[in-house]
């Protein structure tokens, strides 16, 4: 009997795709069943990670969709519409969801200590808060108007994958991107700590990509898996055992919906820094934030297999001048990798 591994290409061995290579030679990603094309209108949504595939996009010259327009400072253009960083799947849902009013939670405005008013689901979006329950009323209608336009408009969505853990309230399971008492809360309120189990998470996102189907029906998503680590856990137990099963379960969701649902592709973030490969040297010192060098290498690869016109990858132009930059230039390279992450509160 022949051996049936004989005629596999040498991509199904770690020997000769892994372990004998250079780490930058290194490539996981695989041709996609689609590709982005300069007329596409993207939108992207998820993690802190997210951010850096927005600003490829943008870079390359392709059509990044922002619906919500504003100032820079009041974190418009992060993402398509102000919605901050989404990081579990029933958040997403519930975002389309409150956008078509098939959700209405009960929690729609929290105070804050200083006395400033805050979104629940944005906490963070406004820093110095909004003055006025009206006035925080007012930009919600508005955000939401920009979500649907959004989810009505774009040819692709492109969602990172970030945390199971998440917060929502007892009284109808509205779930906060951040810990009530982080970002401020009625006293009276009620909220629970939730780790969300892969089949609830396939059935959310499952459902949230079904729906926006029914607005958008020729959509193609991407789905990716945020490599960066919790920065807390709630669960009695290591933050590091927390990491590891709150990635393993998110790839595997995104697995199985790649799997089930039409023109939904993997794009594996996640392996490109973190896998054996790299001994964690795509990793600051703290060993959480993406080192520049790491997100152009998830970037080259992913224009690459993405973006059409785009056949090898290569070191982005700004890498190669920061070798060679002043102290101050390299602030201001630095700068372009610096992205907004919520969940950093926790740990203030």
């Amino acid at each position: 009997m022949s051996n049936p591994y004989s005629q596999l290409p040498d991509s199904a061995f770690w020997s000769r795709s892994v372990a004998k290579l250079d780490p930058a030679s290194v490539d996981p990603t695989i041709e996609p069943p689609f590709k982005l094309s300069r007329l596409d209108q993207i939108a992207t949504a998820g993690s802190c990670f997210a951010q850096h595939i927005a600003r490829t996009l943008v870079r390359e010259g392709f059509n990044y969709l922002v619906t919500e327009q504003g100032p820079e400072e009041g974190n418009y253009g992060v993402f398509p519409a102000r919605f901050g960083n989404i990081y579990s799947t029933r958040q997403m849902l519930q975002l389309f969801q409150r956008a078509y009013g098939l959700f209405t939670p009960a929690d729609t405005v929290w105070r804050r200590r200083d006395g400033a008013f805050v979104d629940p689901f944005r906490p963070q979006v406004e820093p110095a808060g909004f003055p006025t329950i009206e006035a925080l009323q007012e930009d919600q209608a508005k955000h939401l108007a920009a979500v649907r336009t959004m989810f009505e408009t774009c040819d692709v969505f492109i969602f990172t994958l970030g945390l199971t853990e998440s917060w929502e309230a007892e009284r109808d399971g509205a779930v906060v991107p951040l810990a009530p008492g982080v970002a401020g809360a009625p006293e009276n309120a009620s909220y629970r700590f939730v780790n969300r189990k892969v089949p609830e998470m396939i059935s959310d996102l499952t459902t949230f990509i079904t729906k926006l189907r029914v607005m958008r029906p020729n959509v193609r998503v991407i789905l990716t898996v945020s490599p960066v680590p919790l920065v807390a856990t709630y669960e009695p137990r290591h933050v590091l055992v927390s990491t590891i099963y709150s990635k393993a379960a998110l790839r595997v969701v995104a697995e199985e919906v790649t799997q089930a649902l039409p023109d939904v592709a993997y794009y594996p973030s996640f392996e490109i820094i973190t896998g054996h490969h790299t001994r964690y040297e795509h990793f600051e010192d703290d060993l959480r934030t993406v080192r520049p060098s790491g997100v152009d290498h998830v970037m080259a690869l992913f224009k690459r297999r993405f973006l059409t016109g785009n056949n090898q990858p290569e070191v982005a132009p700004v890498l190669k001048a920061r070798a060679a930059a002043s102290a101050d230039q390299m602030k201001a390279f630095d700068a372009l990798y610096n992205v907004i992450c919520d969940e950093e509160a926790l740990d203030r």
